[in-house]
């Protein structure tokens, strides 16, 4: 970790000025002043206007009752994409421009994905009735929805499987 923050902290910044020194010994202060700005300014919108549709498409997929994995690493994808075009400097445009290209963040996605493992039934639930109103209790357990109760055969709730209607009213 250390040296992925060295990385990022000091030698990007060393290399992007680096480039900006040789960019504008080549094409002049104001010149490379204005691309660099430039390239900000329309990565900023280019970025926005990808998000909105990775938004749009994310809420599509769960009205549908999907999960929208892919969604979620693109529009991680894009926000990281937005960070390195708003860093003033030619190295991290380059790398966030890419990160627009759908091709790109596709394959980028494909590969994340490999390495991500989903686990849906990580910790079960017990809702219990008593004397003083309903308590949620939460318990993690190794084995999805199971708890010390459910495993001495005691029921979970006095009201399993029943919908219970009625008022609520916070007394903290």
């Amino acid at each position: 970790m250390f040296q992925l923050l060295f990385v990022l902290f000091i030698i990007i910044p060393i290399i992007e000025i680096t480039v900006i020194m040789q960019v504008g010994a080549l094409l002049g202060i104001w010149p490379t002043i204005a691309i660099v700005i430039l390239s900000a300014w329309l990565g900023a919108k280019y970025v926005r206007q990808q998000g909105l549709a990775t938004l749009q498409s994310v809420q599509t997929r769960m009205a549908q009752g999907e999960m929208p994995s892919e969604e979620i690493v693109t529009g991680l994808m894009l926000l990281v994409a937005g960070v390195l075009l708003v860093t003033p400097g030619f190295v991290t445009d380059i790398f966030g421009l890419s990160l627009l290209v759908p091709a790109v963040r596709t394959a980028i996605a494909n590969q994340v994905q490999k390495h991500i493992k989903v686990n849906q039934f990580g910790a079960g639930a017990a809702f219990n009735h008593s004397a003083q109103g309903n308590v949620y209790q939460h318990e993690t357990t190794s084995e999805p929805f199971t708890s010390s109760r459910a495993q001495a055969n005691e029921p979970l709730s006095h009201h399993q499987g029943e919908t219970l209607e009625g008022e609520f009213k916070r007394k903290d």
